[in-house]
Order: C-alpha cells, then structure tokens, then sequence
C-alpha cells in the first residue's frame, strides 16, 4: 500500500501530460492480427459503406477489381481503441486505393468506414462537382449512424468524437464538416477568372489544355457549361456534432469563403502537395493554408502530385489519357515518403479523437 501511495505520488507531480504518453503507449502496445473488411447498406437509399477494423484473424489475399489487398473479409471484430474515422474518397474514387491508410489507421485502434459517395464514384461519375459536394457531407453523416446501428461495430465504438478525413473532392468534405461554407457561385467566379491556370479544377478529367489550338474552345464550352448548371449564389454548409476532428488531404477548396476557414470548428488538418496538377496548389491547399493560422499543416510534399493520398494507387493503363496525366506521380518523387505522413495523419486523430485515460485507470495499469 505504501508503494502505491508513493507511485501515485510520482505520477501525480509528473502531471497529466505523462498520463496522456503513458495511455498512448499502452495503445501503441496493443496489436492485431489483421484488417477486417466488412460492407454495410447505406442508409436512405445511400451507396454500401465500406468498414475497416481490427481482427485477430489474420490476413488473406483478396482481389478488388485491379487491387490486390491483404484483409480478413467478414472477420470478427476486436476492440480497438473505440473511435471511428470516416473517410470521403476523391471525385470517381473508390474505397481500395486509400486502403494503405485504413491498414495503417487499423494498426493504431480505429475502425475506419468508407462511404461511397453517390454520382462521383468509380461506378457512377454522373455527378461530380458542386452537385456531389452538396450531398456529401450528409452521407459522412449516415455513414456514422450506418455504424452505430450495425451490431458488429457500433457497441464497441463511442461516437460522439469522430473524426474525418478527405481527399481532393474528399477534402472538400472535410472542410465543410470543419465549418467551410461554399458556393456554387463562387466556383463558377473563380473558373471565370483562372480557367486557363486551373482549368482541370472545373471541368475535371473530361478533357484537359494541351497548348493547341483547340484550347479556346475548350475553355469558351467550359465556362458556358459552369454558368448554366452552377450560379447558385446560396452558401452552403454543414455540421455533424459528433465530427471532433477533421483532415482535408490536397482538397477542393477554391469554392470557399476563406473567412469561414479562418477559426475551423475543429481541429483542422491539411496535406498539400507542391506538384499538383488538378487542383493548382495556390487556389486550393495553399489557399485554406494562409487563410488558417489555426489549421496545422499534417504533412506538405513539395514533389508530390494530387495523387499524393492515393495507395496503392490504380493502374495507369486502366485510366483515360487526362486522368493518367493528372494522377500520375511527378517525376522524381518517392512513394516511400506515405508511410511517415500516414503515421502523421494519424498521430493528429489520435491527438484529437483520444481523451486521456483518467489518472485512476493508467495507476490501475501500472500498479498490477
């Protein structure tokens, strides 16, 4: 009894800040045989929710279209460390080229669910663009309660600290579950006055500027087509109280009210690429950057390009001509950089999704 009042003493004067790296290194400790895959209904007529999660079954080498992944499909679920991140996959994207970083989010307790986000995904690119951005935010949201409801995975999560995170139109989401309001409008004014510095940001992988002479034509249609189907001048924006943490990864955001970016409701952090060719980085990343002192910057690849999120990344000859030239790496540059910015990416959600453990419960740990 003596040794522990002194024990406790020791902790005590040490401080909370040890109890915070005392709680994450017994997180860090705990490990799990493999990555569940497991699929669930949308809600309200949504697309299937793809959930990640930790298992003690192990592995197997499963096929995903092109992909080849190492998960336990259907296996039973291990508690992790309760929390629940939300990914939004990019403009026609699809859940198994960000499956490196649901692996690796798994690897530190959380169960990860990617929705498929309805008209902008691999099977459906009917409607991408300031018509997908409108819906997305709420299936994030329904891809939470899909969660919740299913009994696999919603008794062993706590969902009132979510967490978020987004690439290139998936960013865009993130953005606006931290607080970004948009417009249509504003997208439509900022593609009359850059179309020919970021002109695959407005009309995405339809065509591209080859310095020809048809470049003319292509910008003139392009804005005609933008003024028509997207002058809504109304300010959109979202909220989910459960969102307690959110990462914009190479995001959309030229279409933003920076004011509103200025003070994020949440911790907000930002992935930026220097050699993007889909969204030019000054109008987009940098943009939201400069306007957020508050924001931190998770990880900044001045070689990378817009498919900088994109692991393992789909094959180049599967893709049209202007989706190889927009996501193709420069270059030059190194994939084996991700593995650091993952871990930078979630030490930030574990930063801000994980709670210290209570002082009585880490004592309880170190005492027995």
């Amino acid at each position: 009894m003596h040794a522990t009042l002194k024990l406790h003493a020791h902790f005590a004067r040490l401080g909370p800040r040890l109890l915070t790296m005392g709680f994450a290194a017994l997180l860090a400790a705990t490990s799990w045989a493999g990555t569940g895959l497991a699929t669930l209904p949308g809600q309200q007529g949504d697309e299937p929710v793809t959930v990640f999660y930790p298992t003690q079954a192990p592995n197997q080498s499963i096929q995903r279209g092109p992909f080849s992944l190492q998960l336990a499909p259907d296996a039973a679920p291990q508690a992790g460390n309760g929390r629940l991140v939300v990914f939004s996959h990019g403009s026609g994207g699809n859940p198994w080229v960000h499956a490196d970083l649901a692996q690796r989010m798994v690897e530190a307790g959380f169960v990860v669910a990617m929705p498929l986000h309805r008209g902008d995904n691999y099977r459906d690119t009917s409607t991408p663009g300031p018509e997908s951005w409108r819906r997305r935010p709420a299936e994030v949201s329904r891809a939470i309660d899909a969660v919740a409801a299913s009994s696999q995975f919603g008794p062993m999560l706590q969902l009132d600290r979510v967490g978020v995170a987004g690439q290139s139109a998936g960013g865009h989401t993130a953005l606006s579950l931290a607080g970004g309001v948009w417009s249509a409008a504003r997208f439509v004014a900022h593609c009359q006055a850059h179309m020919a510095e970021d002109f695959n940001a407005c009309v995405g992988t339809y065509t591209r500027l080859t310095g020809g002479w048809l470049d003319g034509l292509k910008k003139a249609s392009a804005s005609g087509v933008l003024r028509q189907r997207f002058n809504d001048p109304e300010p959109v924006s979202a909220h989910d109280p459960r969102i307690a943490a959110a990462v914009a990864g190479v995001p959309a955001a030229a279409d933003f009210d920076l004011d509103s970016l200025r003070h994020p409701r949440v911790p907000l952090g930002l992935v930026t690429a220097g050699q993007d060719l889909w969204l030019t980085p000054r109008w987009h990343g940098e943009a939201v950057a400069a306007a957020c002192p508050a924001c931190e910057r998770i990880a900044h690849l001045p070689q990378a390009g817009h498919s900088v999120m994109l692991s393992p990344m789909p094959p180049m000859e599967l893709l049209d001509s202007t989706s190889q030239h927009l996501l193709a790496d420069p270059e030059g540059f190194d994939r084996s950089v991700l593995p650091d910015m993952d871990a930078r990416i979630i030490a930030f959600l574990r930063r801000h999704l994980l709670l210290p453990a209570p002082a009585h419960a880490v004592m309880a740990d170190v005492v027995h």
